[in-house]
């Protein structure tokens, strides 16, 4: 390995063969996971010294490559910080007789929480995360988990990106923390309702949320009582409570198949009751209204779900009635439980809508807009008895939006707007949702966001952004960071692909397991359409994606290089057949469902196999390509970017720049803090403009 920082680092290879199916699988990179993986997440300087050796002379190798856009990234980065308001907050939530908001500092990096008295009176703050931030290169705090009685709050920290909360109590009135200490856990909590004891959920050696405890205020974490162990590995399993805050709900899934328990909180001894038996590919999650449960579920065929209700003291499947029937084509997003209403998002053909049923007269109405593309969401509420709705809206020329609609009179009231210190004129860009037709005459919604100056002859620079997988939706939203693309002549765009369910649950079947291919074949129509239509041209496309996402930008990569300018992929899922294949991973076993078990089917292991980035990087020409990984990702291991990088190198036939940052104090969401975060999108920004050729970097 050459660790110059003017020349790119090579990776040494060490060629291993595995047989699988009567297959040989080579693999010249595998060195570079490092076989204490586990012991690295909870303390990354236990990485061995090789791998640190290459990775951190990939990152010098990134700061050379990168040096002559320091100034444009300061630039980015002043632009961006200058549309964020400095001492923003949030709208105050009422709960009983307190309102609870969150406020930032000027300058500061994390939230400040605070409570006020409904009566008026002095705010109390309850947690400072910026004082619990200090000392830690990465620092991650949960939204406080309030007792019944709101005396107490828990709340989990993770200092290191790797998901591990530490969950600790606060004695509101003091500010003092008490001695409990929780290691290993998922961060999240559901109080019983006498506040001396809550429900949470521990992480295991592999990083599977699988066990569920009660934990009683003052005892140690050893004697906590074990309540639920998931004995199925390739289960998710949480904890939370209802809207109501009678029960604690135990949920257990996969990505195709779910599982709720019930805990009453008044009695948290109790054995949890099961609502009803998993079942291959039936969904359900749980409500609870008076005596009955309401249930969103895809049960007898209602592909795009639907919200049916049964009693509470027999929930079995023979008991569940419709309560909105399934309409195909509509897909049933989400729903809230008021004490006299039933809100629920729902989606058709890309755009979404909130619809209000009041219980009490079985009436119903919609609320939705009327621009071109736009996003929909509930808002933070904390009262079950309320006529009130909060929800969010914001499109991507309309900054975010905090309204409160009175679900009884309909009266919808601006709480809050999005303030853009630098200026913001939704005039200046127009925001547009187009359909590209796909290899098979599926149209596949684009959206785009473009200045109104912008000519649209073929000339102008395409960003284009993608995911399409588990079945996320990317909403049409503002994000005041695209502005610095697009105020610098991009078309940006993004391809609503199949693995989302932007057009309902059969989009997203349309781009799993056997269908994967569909995935990335639609966002390569996308890019061909929006040449087509002149709002680009070929080799002038700047593509990105995340996580899975960054899966599609490297089947994109081997698939259609000459399509593109450059790609950036962030903590990308590249190795995909090499990371099915190790069911001792975190998520090996619960991803089965979405991409196929590589391990006892042939065929899966053939489907994965041919789309698999890694797998089928080849001698060819690519694009310039950056690739960014996190040393504590549980979700996506470092090693899949650092593995993909370099056989890359060995085998890539262009002189286009190939470069791997690797961040050694973070996880799968990069950087913590609000401006550390966009430092890190200044430099993806700036890699792209750099290398576009169409924009000066200075």
């Amino acid at each position: 390995m050459t660790a110059q920082k003017s020349t790119s680092p090579i990776a040494k290879r060490v060629p291993t063969v595995e047989t699988w199916h009567d297959f040989k699988k080579h693999d010249d990179y595998k060195w570079l996971k490092a076989a204490n993986w586990q012991e690295v997440m909870h303390n990354p300087a236990k990485l061995p010294k090789d791998i640190r050796s290459y990775l951190e002379a990939e990152n010098r190798y990134f700061n050379f490559a990168m040096a002559d856009t320091k100034a444009l990234q300061k630039q980015l980065f002043k632009e961006m910080k200058g549309r964020i308001k400095a001492d923003d907050s949030s709208v105050p939530a009422p709960q009983d007789e307190w309102v609870y908001q969150t406020r930032f500092r000027k300058g500061s990096q994390y939230p400040l929480y605070y409570r006020q008295p409904k009566a008026g009176g002095k705010a109390q703050l309850m947690f400072d995360a910026n004082a619990l931030a200090k000392g830690h290169d990465y620092f991650h705090m949960e939204s406080p988990d309030l007792s019944p009685d709101q005396t107490l709050a828990a709340y989990g920290t993770d200092a290191k990106g790797s998901e591990f909360y530490e969950l600790r109590i606060r004695e509101l009135a003091t500010g003092k923390d008490r001695r409990d200490k929780l290691k290993n856990t998922s961060g999240d909590v559901a109080w019983a309702a006498d506040g001396k004891s809550f429900f949470y959920t521990v992480q295991d050696e592999h990083h599977r949320p699988l066990k569920t405890y009660l934990h009683r205020l003052g005892t140690k974490q050893a004697d906590d009582k074990l309540v639920h162990n998931e004995k199925d590995t390739g289960r998710f399993t949480s904890v939370g409570t209802t809207a109501s805050e009678r029960f604690a709900a135990i949920s257990i899934h996969d990505h195709e198949t779910s599982e709720v328990l019930l805990i009453d909180l008044a009695k948290p001894k109790s054995k949890p009751r099961l609502v009803v038996p998993r079942t291959a590919q039936i969904e359900y999650d749980v409500q609870d209204w008076q005596e009955t449960l309401i249930i969103r579920t895809n049960a007898a065929g209602a592909e795009d779900y639907k919200l049916v209700q049964a009693p509470l003291a027999n929930p079995t499947l023979e008991n569940w009635k419709d309560l909105v029937p399934h309409r195909l084509g509509i897909f049933l997003v989400a729903f809230g439980v008021f004490q006299n209403y039933i809100v629920r998002l729902e989606r058709e053909n890309a755009l979404p809508r909130i619809v209000v049923r009041d219980m009490r007269s079985g009436s119903e109405h919609s609320i939705a807009f009327d621009e071109e593309a736009y996003s929909l969401g509930f808002g933070e509420m904390r009262e079950f008895n309320t006529e009130i709705l909060r929800f969010t809206y914001s499109s991507p020329t309309t900054p975010s939006q905090v309204y409160d609609y009175n679900m009884q009179t309909r009266e919808r009231v601006l709480r809050k707007t999005q303030i853009i210190p630098s200026g913001h004129n939704p005039a200046d860009y127009v925001a547009r949702r187009v359909s590209a037709p796909a290899h098979d005459g599926a149209l596949i919604p684009i959206t785009l966001l473009y200045r109104k100056t912008t000519k649209l002859d073929g000339t102008a620079p395409l960003w284009l952004y993608g995911y399409g997988s588990y079945g996320m939706s990317m909403p049409a939203s503002f994000n005041s960071a695209i502005l610095s693309l697009v105020d610098r002549g991009f078309v940006y765009a993004i391809a609503h692909v199949r693995g989302g369910q932007e057009k309902g649950r059969q989009w997203y079947k349309d781009g799993k397991l056997e269908k994967k291919q569909n995935t990335f074949k639609d966002f390569i129509a996308s890019a061909r359409y929006l040449i087509a239509q002149k709002f680009t041209s070929q080799g002038h496309i700047i593509a990105q994606g995340g996580s899975a996402g960054g899966m599609l930008m490297g089947a994109i990569a081997n698939m259609a290089p000459e399509l593109w300018r450059g790609i950036i992929a962030e903590v990308p899922f590249v190795d995909v057949l090499t990371t099915m294949l190790d069911d001792t991973l975190p998520l090996t076993p619960p991803e089965w469902p979405e991409w196929g078990n590589p391990i006892v089917d042939k065929k899966a292991y053939e489907n994965i196999a041919g789309y698999s980035p890694v797998d089928n990087v080849s001698a060819q020409n690519y694009p310039h390509i950056l690739a960014v990984g996190g040393l504590t990702d549980p979700r996506v291991t470092y090693w899949e970017p650092a593995k993909w990088v370099a056989k890359l190198r060995g085998l890539k036939t262009d002189g286009n720049l190939l470069l791997l940052k690797t961040v050694m104090t973070a996880g799968h969401g990069g950087a913590s803090g609000r401006f550390e975060q966009l430092k890190e999108v200044a430099e993806a920004y700036a890699f792209g403009l750099k290398v576009s050729g169409d924009i000066n970097v200075n």
